[in-house]
């Protein structure tokens, strides 16, 4: 068995002296250090950065074009082919075909939305919502928990463990519970995840510790543990989770017959989505597979909005690797002295201290991106418009479909341009949100909505109460299909 090798027992050890085709490497370029692809860090032991999982193109088969894609599954009978992910394995090639875990994840939708369209300013045909609640467990993280899982199956993995707000959570528990290969351990926060999410680790037999504090207060204590007691992290501090969320856009462009978009846009949290959109344009872009890069949108909620408050306001950025951490270290340290919690009714990106905050920064840079936030009010208006679509979806893919349409009133996006907005999750994920802004109920409103400043339902949905009476019922019918 390979050995585990995780950040408190590698400190002091020697570099390691990588020639394989894959390997691991620091994203600072003042260090570049790199790893072997069996060992499991969650930081570089030289500098304290993150680590990308990197290859050497040189010596790899990749495909000509693109869309060798299309001709190689209609032809192929390999059961790599049931994965909208690892149908991709020539662009994430860290392990081999027959270690490869899939449970069915990435048959996900790229759908055109003329009426959300409308509603951002965007002409017909300009906007498309990239829908990842198709996935096993309703959310985008199947994806990168394929690849992060066959990581962990690689390196001989027992446990494995998340700190999640619910949708890694209840990824990580679905794909321990259908190959039975590992127990899935979680940490939640008190009172910090839907249970549409908390309900799936549940059912699936996870481990489930929750712990008194919020999301960033599970992380720490996750890290600690992980380290303590040897256990596989599958958060997205993990760099094959990211290798896995590559392939959301590798979809979306074959769902745009491989035509790159003008916008990619995507809600915030833990900056994971960003972070692999940028590495996956990066290297598309170096191998001659697509002529340019899309730019990128982050979307915050105005109740998490690290990243928008040290972006745009104090102006931080990648500057081509040369890193400020020390505004960022500084802002953390700030939140946590003062108590400050995130909130926001859109859960799923309900974090302060987002951990891939500077691979967000690089994606930004290569991607000439911009950073927007959003109040929950905008965020369940965009929401309710995707829902009236036919595509229902958490509230933070909300945030999407809402930044997409201030960056438009405000002309950062044309008119003209192709959009692609990420939806991140199932409605299912958080139901109780969607009742409350669509039901009427004045006391559920405000117990669910009102105490984050949500104000109305500008496009409610209301049930329509009448007698047990077979006229009145017709009479009813007929009069809200006239005044619709």
């Amino acid at each position: 068995m390979i050995k585990l090798i995780f950040p408190e027992e590698a400190r002091g050890a020697c570099a390691v002296a990588v020639t394989d085709i894959a390997f691991q490497r620091c994203i600072a370029p003042h260090c570049g250090r790199t790893y072997a692809i069996d060992e499991v860090h969650l930081r570089c032991e030289s500098c304290g950065h993150l680590l990308d999982v990197d290859y050497d193109w040189d010596r790899l088969k990749v495909p000509q074009s693109l869309s060798e894609f299309d001709q190689s599954q209609r032809s192929s009978a390999d059961a790599r082919q049931r994965s909208g992910v690892w149908r991709y394995h020539s662009l994430l090639p860290f392990a081999s075909p027959e270690a490869l875990v899939t449970i069915g994840e990435g048959h996900t939708l790229l759908q055109p939305a003329d009426s959300v369209a409308r509603y951002v300013g965007l002409q017909a045909g300009g906007l498309h919502l990239q829908y990842e609640g198709m996935n096993p467990s309703g959310s985008f993280k199947d994806n990168g928990m394929a690849a992060a899982f066959t990581h962990a199956a690689m390196v001989g993995a027992k446990r494995a463990a998340c700190a999640s707000t619910g949708n890694t959570s209840a990824s990580l528990a679905a794909f321990c519970s259908v190959t039975q290969q590992m127990q899935a351990i979680i940490f939640i926060g008190s009172g910090k995840i839907a249970f549409g999410k908390l309900s799936q680790a549940l059912d699936y037999g996870a481990l489930t510790v929750q712990i008194e504090g919020d999301f960033d207060d599970a992380m720490r204590r996750v890290r600690e543990v992980a380290g303590k007691l040897g256990i596989y992290l599958v958060n997205s501090v993990n760099p094959f989770r990211l290798e896995g969320q590559k392939t959301v856009m590798f979809r979306v462009l074959q769902g745009l017959g491989w035509e790159v978009p003008d916008w990619v846009v995507v809600p915030g949290g833990n900056l994971g989505n960003s972070s692999s959109f940028g590495k996956a344009f990066t290297e598309l872009h170096a191998l001659g597979l697509i002529d340019r890069i899309p730019r990128l949108a982050v979307i915050n909620a105005a109740g998490a909005r690290t990243l928008y408050h040290l972006y745009e306001a104090q102006g931080l950025r990648w500057n081509g690797g040369t890193i400020q951490s020390d505004p960022v270290e500084g802002y953390f340290t700030q939140l946590d002295e003062s108590g400050k919690r995130a909130d926001t009714v859109a859960t799923a990106i309900e974090i302060n201290q987002p951990v891939n905050f500077y691979k967000c920064l690089r994606a930004l840079e290569v991607c000439d991106g911009v950073v927007c936030e959003v109040t929950d009010q905008e965020i369940l208006d965009g929401k309710a418009q995707v829902g009236a679509g036919g595509l229902g979806c958490e509230p933070a893919s909300g945030a999407s479909v809402a930044g997409a349409k201030k960056l438009r009133e405000q002309g950062v996006i044309a008119p003209s341009d192709r959009v692609v907005c990420v939806l991140t999750g199932h409605l299912l994920k958080d139901p109780d949100a969607t009742v409350a802004y669509h039901a009427g109920d004045q006391e559920m409103f405000d117990r669910i909505l009102g105490s984050r400043g949500v104000e109305r339902a500008r496009f409610a949905n209301r049930a329509v109460v009448v007698p047990n009476d077979l006229d009145r019922i017709v009479e009813a019918i007929e009069s809200e299909s006239q005044r619709n």
